[in-house]
């Protein structure tokens, strides 16, 4: 078990993150019913430069909590206002916020993106590519902290913890453009857009922020909708 003293700074950089994938990852991500010769014949390129030049990225900080509230949380002298993540670190000392990246190398492979059908197909290499960091980062904790189960919570993923917390986040990581490649915009949005950025905490019971949330036909919806977990944490 890796042991860390509370004052000591540490963070963690995934610079260059070994990212294989196949046409057929892509053609099956991509959910189209038939796939015409062409677009597996575009998929296959594309999936052969992505290979060549792909480099997902991640960082995450080792932090401790410093104080809460009914409704925030203060960590390392951030303070973050939400009731859902301050039920979810209930009795947590220890967190690890994060920022994970398809990076941007890919962008490079089709400067022309007027293709539409080439660029989704380049759009679902670059969502692999961010979870597959993501995924790399999720095993290096679990091993070197010696976590059992961890979930995550993003900034933007709900109402009760908006977008705009994305800036103590990224001011918590440090400087993220320089590390990694991602940098935030005005409206608190990351480029690489396929980019993600959270806390990652242990738990008992794995949490996911689609439970609380009731929006219809999301593309991103990760687990359904549980409205009795949505009475619990009072959203």
């Amino acid at each position: 078990m890796s042991t860390m003293p509370e004052n000591e700074t540490v963070i963690h950089v995934f610079g260059e993150i070994d990212f294989k994938i196949t046409t057929e990852d892509v053609l099956r991500a991509m959910k189209i019913r038939k796939v015409a010769p062409s677009l597996e014949r575009t998929a296959a390129t594309l999936v052969e430069r992505a290979t060549e030049v792909a480099r997902p990225k991640a960082l995450c900080r080792v932090s401790y909590i410093e104080s809460r509230t009914d409704d925030s949380v203060t960590i390392e002298h951030q303070f973050f206002t939400s009731h859902v993540l301050r039920q979810n670190l209930e009795g947590i000392q220890r967190v690890f916020p994060f920022v994970a990246t398809c990076g941007t190398e890919l962008e490079q492979i089709m400067p022309d993106r007027s293709d539409l059908m080439a660029s989704y197909c380049l759009d679902t290499i670059m969502m692999l590519a961010v979870q597959h960091a993501r995924r790399h980062l999720e095993g290096f904790l679990k091993e070197t902290y010696s976590l059992g189960q961890i979930s995550r919570m993003a900034p933007g993923s709900l109402e009760d913890w908006p977008l705009q917390e994305q800036r103590p986040l990224f001011d918590l990581l440090g400087d993220v453009e320089h590390q990694i490649g991602v940098r935030l915009t005005e409206k608190c949005l990351m480029i690489p857009i396929k980019s993600v950025s959270g806390l990652y905490f242990p738990t008992e019971v794995r949490f996911e922020s689609c439970q609380l949330c009731s929006r219809a036909n999301c593309p991103g919806r990760r687990t359904q909708f549980d409205p009795q977990a949505a009475a619990r944490y009072g959203v």
